[in-house]
């Protein structure tokens, strides 16, 4: 037996050094060399060791990345040397005005060589190791003390929890302390926003205080939500032979396993190194993050540190800061735009104004709420932002030069494209259009009614959905069913076989069960588990039409908003068309009785579960499954109602309202075990 747990322990060290080596080559590299498949194997390996060895779980394993329970409030750290920050350049002569002074100080400047990096508007922080294990990390705070954020940080998947990530790598001092800064790329940024949009939540300003606000969130479970990064640029203080020159420590930084940013470059002239300044300013939107500057830095580490200090400035290094790309122009008007989804967003019309080298007449207004919040009016002068290729926003009006010709912006009451009716529930930030052949939702409605969970219509792609609506043969879904074999033709790319084939997958969907032509609808908030419970109460889409929000809140999960956004969806007149054309067309599923469950397998009958987060074995779908098999209910969201809330690495908000309401968590193999499986 001491055998079999010590080949254990050999191997669960094995698969540590694997994980963490992949986790590297993935989030820091961008270059795996094995399968997603392959690294969740091996990641539900560790996770079924420790699960029976629960006492050998350490600190750096990775499956400790997703968090744990939240905080009260951060504990202060002292940091073990000043955490300083710049003086700034705002040009070539104050770049050189800074050389003349340190020459002064000490003239072997005239002979030294110089690293360029660019200065990451993200939240700087300090972390700790201990042979090579991450053993804390703090927030800058006021360069002296700062808060231990260590949970937190160890959810950021770029962050090597153990040193050298690479076996074959040096092996690390024994005490190291680094400095680096966490961020948020301005695509992941961008992405964050659109999901939050889609979902009628409110959006974020800007990717700087989005990651210091992720970062220093009391519930690790939500940071571990975020899409977090770091670049780490410096040593603070560590044992052994450290590196003397900046060059010397971003490589040996990068060979341990640290990210290191590739937009670093040496210089031996003070002249290349102004000529290299200047070409990142226009540059600038070739960094994936935002960046404010580039940053100078002396490469001989001992002469920047005998240089000294200037108040708390280093002398040996100096941010040359780029030019702003905030300006001030005039708000003509506010127009809507109406999403895929039917959300409605508003944009701001300018007049045009040159930031950093482009003209821009428009910007985003984010949303609704965000114009009332602001006190944003139309005829305002207003404070416009640019930074690298972000779409540039509002960020509010210059109220003390308002004439009082201005006036406040109310929201559409109309959809700007169709002219139907728009809502904006109770608690959601999103106004929607609810018309289902709305023009502006029209590709989208389609692509969501014959995907894989709804309608399941092989072979019809985004490019096809749209070659259909470009020439005019679908004006909603229902007309998918009335396609003709000779209109198919017409279109580029169609030859009898691909439109017979077409045609078949049409004709097969036709059988789908009701749950899935509900889900297909694309009803807001209605999705595979809430279509399954309205078809346990409603037999056919005639029966559902006509149910008032009263009936619907008396099924278990459907709440307020989304009974209402049911309501409306059948109160549309074009949404009633086209449920006329899907009857007509034979497109009208009722309800067949399931067969009873076979006894003894409903170990969890009477309990409903919400799932968060991937789990390492079973997939959404599969998981459902496995609790419907055994007689559990599966909901979308956590309710007082909830039993348990099965959680998986990188879980959502759903995490912290389940901790609100003191809903019980499982993780796999807790469900398993609860289900009465091994």
């Amino acid at each position: 037996m001491a055998n079999q747990e010590q080949a254990l322990a050999e191997r669960l060290q094995t698969l540590r050094r694997e994980i963490h080596f992949h986790n590297y080559r993935y989030h820091v590299l961008d270059a795996p060399v094995i399968s997603d498949y392959e690294f969740d194997r091996l990641l539900a390996e560790l996770r079924q060791i420790e699960a029976e060895y629960p006492e050998w779980v350490t600190p750096d394993s990775p499956t400790q990345r997703v968090g744990s329970q939240p905080a009260e409030r951060f504990v202060k750290v002292r940091h073990p040397a000043p955490i300083l920050s710049l003086a700034n350049a705002f040009g070539v002569q104050d770049v050189r005005l800074w050389y003349e002074r340190v020459v002064k100080v000490d003239d072997r400047v005239a002979n030294t060589d110089y690293v360029v990096e660019p200065k990451i508007d993200g939240l700087s922080v300090v972390l700790h190791y201990r042979t090579g294990q991450f053993v804390q990390g703090a927030t800058r705070g006021d360069g002296e003390v700062g808060e231990d954020v260590t949970t937190n940080l160890r959810t950021v998947r770029s962050l090597p929890l153990r040193l050298p990530v690479d076996p074959h790598g040096p092996q690390p001092p024994p005490y190291l302390v680094v400095r680096g800064e966490v961020f948020i790329n301005i695509q992941d940024f961008d992405d964050l926003n659109r999901r939050l949009e889609e979902a009628g939540e409110k959006t974020y300003l800007n990717p700087r205080n989005t990651a210091a606000g992720s970062l220093r969130q009391l519930d690790p479970g939500l940071t571990a939500s975020r899409p977090l990064n770091l670049l780490v640029y410096s040593i603070i203080t560590g044992e052994g032979d450290l590196p003397v020159t900046q060059t010397g420590t971003l490589e040996l930084l990068r060979s341990l396993g640290f990210p290191v940013t590739r937009h670093y470059s040496h210089h031996v002239t003070l002249d290349q190194v102004m000529e290299v300044c200047q070409s990142w300013d226009a540059r600038r939107s070739e960094l994936p993050f935002e960046a404010d500057g580039v940053v100078i830095k002396i490469n001989d580490l001992r002469l920047a540190a005998d240089l000294g200090f200037v108040g708390k400035d280093p002398r040996g290094a100096i941010a040359f800061k780029f030019p702003a790309q905030e300006v001030t122009t005039r708000l003509i008007n506010i127009g809507v735009n109406v999403g895929r989804t039917g959300v409605l967003t508003p944009y701001a019309m300018l007049d045009p104004v040159d930031i950093g080298g482009v003209i821009v007449k428009q910007a985003t207004l984010h949303n609704f709420d965000y114009i009332a919040e602001k006190d944003i009016r139309l005829g305002d002068l207003v404070r416009v932002k640019r930074a690298g290729e972000v779409i540039p926003y509002i960020i509010g009006p210059v109220e003390e030069l308002r004439s009082g010709d201005e006036k406040p912006f109310l929201p559409p009451q109309t959809c700007p494209t169709c002219g139907e009716p728009v809502e904006n529930l109770s608690g959601e930030v999103a106004w929607y259009c609810v018309n289902a052949a709305c023009p502006a939702q029209l590709i989208r409605n389609l692509e969501h009614f014959v995907s894989r969970g709804a309608m399941d219509i092989v072979g019809l792609g985004i490019k096809i959905v749209e070659q259909l609506v470009a020439n005019g043969l679908v004006h909603d879904v229902a007309d998918l069913y009335t396609l003709k074999k000779d209109a198919l033709l017409q279109l580029e790319g169609f030859a009898e076989k691909k439109a017979d084939n077409l045609l078949q997958s049409i004709e097969i969907s036709r059988s789908q069960p009701l749950p899935r032509l509900i889900t297909a609808l694309g009803i807001r908030g209605v999705g595979e588990v809430v279509a399954a419970d309205l078809s346990r109460y409603f037999t056919d889409l005639g029966l559902l039409s006509h149910a008032s929000q009263e009936d619907l809140q008396t099924i278990e999960g459907i709440g307020p908003n989304i009974a209402q956004a049911i309501v409306d969806w059948f109160a549309r007149p074009a949404n009633r068309l086209v449920l006329e054309k899907l009857y007509k067309a034979g497109v009208w599923p009722k309800v067949a009785v399931s067969p009873q469950p076979a006894a003894g397998t409903q170990s969890l009958l009477g309990l409903t579960f919400v799932v968060t987060g991937a789990l390492p074995t079973l997939s959404r779908e599969g998981v459902k499954e496995f609790i419907q098999e055994h007689g559990g209910k599966v909901t979308d969201s956590v309710s007082k109602k909830t039993s348990y809330l099965v959680v998986g690495e990188a879980p959502g908000s759903k995490l912290e309202k389940a901790r609100q309401l003191g809903i019980h968590f499982l993780d796999e193999a807790g469900l398993r075990r609860l289900a009465g499986e091994r």
